[in-house]
């Protein structure tokens, strides 16, 4: 998915380099979901099952950076 790529890549982009670990190990998580289970949790159409996983989606939702 095209969009899906942007936001992974805006992310990687503009704020991966300077995140806390515990964002960046938020983000690997992400990254092993399926893209249908990714694009739930992005448009917020499904519950995130875990604390990191929430974390890793507000990051990349541009909410949390510091």
């Amino acid at each position: 998915m095209k969009e899906l790529d942007q936001l992974l890549t805006s992310y990687l982009d503009d704020g991966y380099d300077a995140a806390p670990e515990a964002d960046k190990a938020a983000f690997h998580e992400l990254l092993a979901l399926s893209d249908p289970d990714l694009v739930g949790y992005l448009l917020q159409r499904k519950e995130p099952g875990s604390e990191t996983i929430a974390r890793g989606i507000n990051i990349i939702l541009g909410r949390n950076r510091a």
